[in-house]
């Protein structure tokens, strides 16, 4: 039977990941988001936002759809866009992967990359893509930006789709859920969904160096530390997503830390993921650790590693940063430039 390419969005597998399984006593699942035709867990935001803003008259036949994104949202957006017949412009800070920005270009919206910007600069690529969609409508073009960190779409898509697949893929025996923030979307919709079927579901989200949401968590203050090389994650602010939203743990995870994970899973599982599944894994690690052996942790596994691989699984760029590299790759674990 044939399917319209909207239908392949969700309803995704759930893997298990045999060598973090094995190392914490406990099943860790990853959720295989990289299989939405977009490529990642950000088909679902798309075709949530776009499907809210159909239904309430937002967004208009004939309408262009504008977002800012670090590029997976403007992939689903263009994806799902396309498939409903509007026509698509993306604003990315130009810093994102090649990959990403190729993968953008493949799919027929336009691109306006701009230089990287702390969001309380009226250049961030957020504020860009907001006056380029109220420029159009002044203009008399319909419009509409999709604004994925502020609207609720995105929370209420995950919470009646991703978070109640994880309640029925495991049959309830779910005792925690993790993941990284890009916008809040999918960490604050899951929770959502399972805290209604089992309020005692453990919910935590894991960070990256850099970000100022483990700083929150853990001490009430948007403070951030370090660094890190992972895109599309990590978050100054508390978004709309994330209005409200009560959890049980928090982690900060480090490249040095998730890269080996990930390249295990390339060698041993035949996985090869982005940075953010990365983080995540590591922080359904540090949960499972927290909640101790049986247990069964879920978290997202975001997109592929074919993303990134001038960065993440790039010998040179990551021994330039003193980053362990992949062990194929002939380098010593920590090769680094700075003798």
């Amino acid at each position: 039977m044939s399917q319209h390419v909207l239908n392949l969005i969700g309803n995704t597998p759930l893997i298990r990941l045999e060598g973090p399984s094995r190392e914490t006593g406990c099943e860790i699942l990853g959720k295989a988001e990289f299989l939405n035709p977009g490529g990642s867990v950000k088909d679902r935001t798309a075709l949530g936002i776009l499907r809210a803003a159909e239904a309430s008259g937002e967004l208009k036949p004939g309408a262009t759809i504008v977002e800012g994104t670090a590029g997976n949202t403007g992939i689903g957006l263009a994806t799902v866009g396309a498939a409903l017949g509007y026509n698509v412009i993306i604003v990315i800070p130009r810093t994102q992967s090649p990959e990403k920005k190729g993968a953008l270009a493949a799919t027929g919206c336009e691109v306006i990359e701009v230089d990287p910007a702390p969001f309380s600069s009226e250049h961030h690529f957020v504020h860009v893509s907001r006056r380029l969609a109220e420029d159009l409508k002044e203009n008399g073009e319909g419009a509409f930006w999709a604004n994925q960190f502020d609207n609720l779409a995105n929370k209420k898509f995950h919470a009646e789709t991703t978070g109640v697949e994880i309640w029925e893929q495991t049959g309830g025996k779910v005792d925690g859920f993790i993941c990284a923030a890009g916008t809040g979307g999918s960490l604050a919709g899951v929770a959502e969904a399972l805290r209604a079927r089992n309020p005692n579901v453990a919910i935590g989200i894991a960070d990256p160096a850099g970000a100022s949401l483990f700083s929150y968590y853990t001490s009430g203050e948007l403070r951030s530390e370090g660094s890190s090389i992972t895109e599309g994650i990590g978050l100054g602010r508390i978004t709309g997503q994330l209005q409200g939203l009560k959890l049980d743990h928090a982690f900060r995870v480090e490249d040095a830390e998730f890269l080996p994970v990930l390249f295990d899973l390339v060698r041993e599982e035949g996985l090869s993921l982005g940075g953010s599944s990365g983080v995540n894994i590591v922080g359904a690690m540090r949960l499972a650790k927290k909640l101790g052996p049986g247990k069964t942790i879920v978290t997202l596994l975001c997109d592929a590693g074919s993303r990134y691989v001038g960065r993440l699984y790039n010998a040179d760029y990551l021994a330039a940063r003193n980053l362990p590299v992949p062990p194929w790759s002939g380098k010593p674990p920590h090769a680094s430039i700075a003798k």
